[in-house]
């Protein structure tokens, strides 16, 4: 019998109101992630994936708002909370971290000062145990000489051991999931893989589920064990990394992998989707990715049911590639 999922998003709908109308970044988005499931999500800049995290979390800025659909945490809904009970939940159950953890972190305050801070805020312990478990969160993400480490500032450290640190603060809460939202963007190859392994880990041992939002296929292959792609706010495939990346269904998803650089010898020109992203304001009818589409048919711009079954996963085409390849 398979278990409830740790965070579960029915048909959620983000909605902005500009000048020339309303936009949807975020359009029927659904996905379910399980107790330590690591979920990639990937896409074009614009895509919807970053706005669904901070949907998520409470964090989104305004005029941007939830207009639709569910969220639950453990079983609890969290879309409707009033923003002092969301406050209690973030931290606590729900974890960020941010691509800049210049930005993420205060620079007046040493790093020591913002661990203990999170953890009693959301943890019923003494300042002297906050302070041990500060020390151990940093020994746990590899940080040299934690205790004599923990009264220094931000800019004292390497833009990877910010990023340590920044993982840190958000698993100090001993959170059941946690969003990382690009962490491994500003950081050199090597310091990328020990951050994606350093985070898998981290989570395979706390049973912590993850939210990996990112633009890195490689990151994703090496570190999710599903793929969601998302593009113009909308989900349009979705299963694990072994299928979505070896045998796409979603021609989208076929260009992103054609447009990924190889390891091996013999690397053929890469592929380029031709086009760009249409504006949210101003969407075709249908699919949205219809006009840079090369299978595109007549149907393609009717309605579309989203997340149609394929494949082995799921996606939101007519015409998906393993059914014209059959």
């Amino acid at each position: 019998m398979n278990s409830p999922p740790l965070l579960s998003v029915r048909n959620l709908v983000v909605e902005i109101p500009t000048r020339h109308g309303v936009v949807r970044p975020v359009d029927q988005v659904s996905f379910e992630i399980q107790a330590g499931e690591i979920l990639g999500v990937v896409g074009e800049s614009g895509a919807g994936k970053s706005m669904t995290g901070n949907a998520i979390i409470g964090l989104l800025d305004r005029p941007a708002r939830i207009v639709s659909g569910e969220i639950f945490l453990n079983g609890d809904r969290i879309d409707h909370l009033p923003l002092a009970a969301m406050r209690k939940r973030r931290g606590k159950d729900i974890g960020m971290v941010f691509q800049d953890p210049l930005t993420s972190l205060n620079p007046l305050l040493p790093l020591g000062h913002q661990l203990t801070e999170t953890i009693l805020a959301h943890l019923p312990v003494s300042v002297i145990e906050a302070k041990k478990r500060a020390i151990a969160a940093l020994e746990e993400v590899g940080i040299p000489a934690a205790a004599e480490r923990i009264g220094a500032y931000p800019h004292e450290f390497s833009g990877g051991m910010r990023q340590r640190v920044v993982i840190a603060l958000a698993l100090s809460a001993e959170p059941s999931l946690v969003i990382a939202d690009e962490p491994t963007t500003a950081l050199d190859v090597s310091v990328q893989a020990q951050i994606t392994s350093l985070l898998k880990r981290l989570c395979r041992e706390r049973g912590t589920g993850v939210m990996l939002v990112t633009h890195d296929m490689g990151v994703i292959s090496e570190t999710a064990d599903r793929v969601a792609v998302m593009y113009a706010g909308r989900l349009v495939e979705l299963g694990s990394v072994r299928q979505v990346l070896t045998s796409p269904c979603h021609p989208y998803t076929s260009g992103l992998m054609g447009s990924t650089p190889l390891a091996s010898k013999g690397q053929k020109r890469l592929h380029q989707i031709p086009g760009m992203m249409p504006r949210l304001g101003n969407l075709p009818t249908g699919c949205a990715f219809s006009p840079r589409c090369t299978y595109a048919q007549d149907k393609c711009h009717q309605d579309l049911e989203l997340q149609l079954d394929t494949c082995d996963g799921r996606a939101a085409c007519w015409f998906p590639i393993g059914e014209q390849e059959a």
